[in-house]
């Protein structure tokens, strides 16, 4: 049995914050606004992982009325939710992903994020792919407004 998830996620970039994405750590002046650390590219793999299996969403997992999800590394949350579908009996045949962000540019951080998520998730970095978009100067993301994550994945049992 086959099964494709499907996840996005957006958040407000603020001072004072960390920009994450896929758990490293970009250097701009803002970061991600969010009850955990806000890494818009984690929270849409998450959602695509938990969509595909069935098993909920991010928010049903580790809701933002919880303190304890507070200010949380969500790649402990992507560790959570792997453990989760593999004891479901899913395997992650592929993960796929876009970022959107005027800036920085990701392209000098994709191989680190693709090795950080290779080794949060357990699998290769061959089955990861992150690719990246800008806003086209358009609001929000095009302004450096936000930053967006949309995620599809692969899961077969």
């Amino acid at each position: 049995m086959f099964r494709i998830g499907l996840g996005t996620d957006l958040h407000r970039l603020v001072e004072g914050r960390k920009l994450l994405l896929g758990g490293v750590p970009l250097d701009f002046n803002r970061g991600e606004d969010g009850h955990s650390d806000g890494d818009v590219l984690i929270h849409a793999i998450i959602d695509a992982l938990l969509g595909a299996s069935a098993l909920g969403d991010i928010g049903s997992f580790f809701p933002p009325e919880d303190d304890q999800w507070k200010d949380c590394d969500s790649s402990l949350l992507l560790k959570q939710v792997i453990s989760k579908i593999s004891s479901e009996g899913w395997k992650i045949e592929n993960i796929d992903c876009v970022v959107k962000l005027q800036a920085p540019k990701f392209i000098p951080y994709r191989n680190k994020v693709l090795e950080n998520l290779s080794e949060i998730m357990g699998i290769e970095k061959e089955r990861i792919f992150v690719k990246a978009k800008t806003g086209e100067k358009l609001p929000p993301v095009g302004t450096s407004e936000a930053v967006e994550a949309e995620c599809v994945c692969l899961l077969s049992r």
